[in-house]
């Protein structure tokens, strides 16, 4: 444990652009801050990796989605009372770095990163996979590639190209979804004119084998197959560092997780398992919110979703590089990566830490096509506990830099984590519990993701270790020469 540091003020590095250390630039509009808040929180994991939990849970997958949603909102909650104090582009791992020490800064940001670049390969392989269906002319490589230049090239004009290309994927997310909830819920309560479905009611959460089908176990089976569709709810923390308001933009995104997680998490599972039965063989077939459209009689279901899905592809890449590359810069400065990561054009960019980025993402992807079951399903199951471990490290962090900010800056404490610090330590056993949970699930591979993802971490956390030893060893050589030479003179 370090002793306590000095919260620097809020705001943007002074040096400037395309020197080391070099600032970013405050160039996302309060829109775009507000789109990638709400569109955060809904990944293509959602509309794809729901029939899976619906399977394994029955209706009682609603019991997982609502304890993974409370989670999230309360690490957003710790998070948020951070961030706010000091908005930073590298957000919890320069929070822990300062609260709990230089390795788990260094070992939770390149934990974040890898996750993240792995996470371009699969979201590009995924778009690819709809792209070439509609245009089969080009191959699945051809349009990953295509996906990931297009991209890559507005991630380097500036960050407000990112923002806006962020706030119109989200906004047809955003749009997407909260049609599909208000349909849905009117189908469901026989308000919807011109729909007559038989299979519809309320009744679907109990007539099927009732609520728990499975038992209560499978509540959190279901957590264990839900919990990473919820990861990139804390990417506005990271972007409110580019924003003309942080401290406003983190309050405001904190206060709202909880009504975006219930609209788009619990309100369309809501609407999916009392419009079909649980157990309906379309929702393993199509897919949960193809099925629940087609039960409405919309035509061309399967397209609408895969147009939907698709965007959420695109918005997860645009934010999946946006946020490795600024984890980079966040860990270049602080002289945990190479100085190179820091550096920043003339617009803002952080150029090399985009390139490495988009760079491992491209590996990623030629492994994925190569090597599909051995090398590429080691990345992904090696990162894919990540989630996590970030929700364990911002518990941990905020217990110690509330003291730090209560003693140096109270005036900063705009948001604070509700019940402190009892509900903290509770959110983080909560999360050590489902950690344990997952080493026991060899059903659904979450033992080996869990080991992986332990042995890559630990890896990490060992290379931290050994490099702040060997910094220190050799702070501790240059004071000596310095008493030598001051003894000589």
């Amino acid at each position: 444990m370090t002793s306590q540091p000095t919260l620097p003020q809020a705001g943007h590095a002074s040096e400037p652009p395309g020197e080391p250390g070099g600032s970013l630039q405050a160039g996302l509009k309060n829109r775009h801050l507000s789109m990638i808040a709400i569109g955060g929180v809904i990944g293509a994991g959602l509309f794809v990796g729901s029939s899976s939990g619906i399977a394994t849970a029955g209706p009682a997958i609603l019991l997982s989605y609502a304890l993974v949603g409370t989670l999230v909102v309360l690490v957003m909650r710790m998070l948020g009372e951070m961030s706010a104090a000091n908005p930073t582009s590298g957000s919890f791992s320069a929070h822990a770095d300062r609260a709990l020490g230089r390795w788990a800064g260094f070992s939770i940001g390149w934990l974040y990163w890898f996750f993240w670049v792995v996470v371009l390969a699969v979201e590009a392989t995924a778009g690819a996979k709809i792209l070439e269906g509609w245009v089969p002319a080009v191959p699945q490589w051809g349009w990953a590639l295509i996906v990931m230049v297009v991209l890559t090239a507005s991630n380097l004009v500036s960050v407000g190209s990112y923002g806006e290309f962020e706030f119109w994927f989200a906004g047809i997310k955003v749009v997407a979804i909260s049609a599909f909830v208000v349909i849905g819920g009117l189908a469901v309560f026989g308000l919807l004119p011109g729909v007559d479905s038989d299979q519809a009611g309320l009744g679907n959460l109990t007539d099927h084998g009732g609520f728990l089908p499975n038992g209560p176990g499978a509540i959190l089976t279901g957590v264990l197959l839900v919990v990473f569709s919820f990861m990139g709810s804390e990417i506005v923390t990271l972007a409110a560092g580019e924003s003309e308001d942080p401290q406003r933009a983190v309050t405001k995104s904190t206060n709202s997780v909880i009504w975006r997680i219930g609209i788009f998490y619990l309100g369309s599972i809501f609407v999916v398992v009392t419009l079909l039965p649980w157990d309906a063989q379309s929702i393993q077939d199509d897919g949960s919110y193809v099925a629940a459209l087609d039960s409405l009689g919309i035509a061309h279901a399967g397209q609408i979703m895969n147009v939907i899905v698709l965007t959420s592809v695109l918005s997860c890449l645009n934010s999946g590089l946006y946020t490795a590359s600024r984890m980079a810069f966040s860990l270049g400065q602080r002289g945990d990566a190479p100085k190179a990561f820091a550096r920043t054009t003339s617009r803002g960019v952080p150029l090399a830490a985009i390139l490495a980025s988009v760079v491992f993402g491209f590996v990623a992807v030629f492994f994925n096509y190569k090597f599909p079951d051995s090398v590429f399903l080691f990345l992904v199951n090696s990162s894919g506990a990540v989630a996590l471990f970030v929700w364990l490290v911002i518990c941990f962090s905020q217990l110690r830099m509330r003291r730090i900010i209560q003693a140096e800056a109270p005036e900063k404490l705009v948001v604070k984590m509700w019940l402190y610090p009892y509900l903290t330590w509770a959110t983080a056993a909560l999360l050590v519990f489902v950690i344990g949970y997952m080493l026991t699930d060899t059903e659904h591979d979450g033992r080996e993701t869990m080991l992986l993802s332990l042995m890559v971490a630990a890896v990490v956390i060992a290379i931290a270790l050994v490099k702040e030893r060997v910094g220190r060893g050799r702070g501790a050589v240059s004071v000596e020469a310095d008493s030598v030479k001051a003894d000589s003179s």
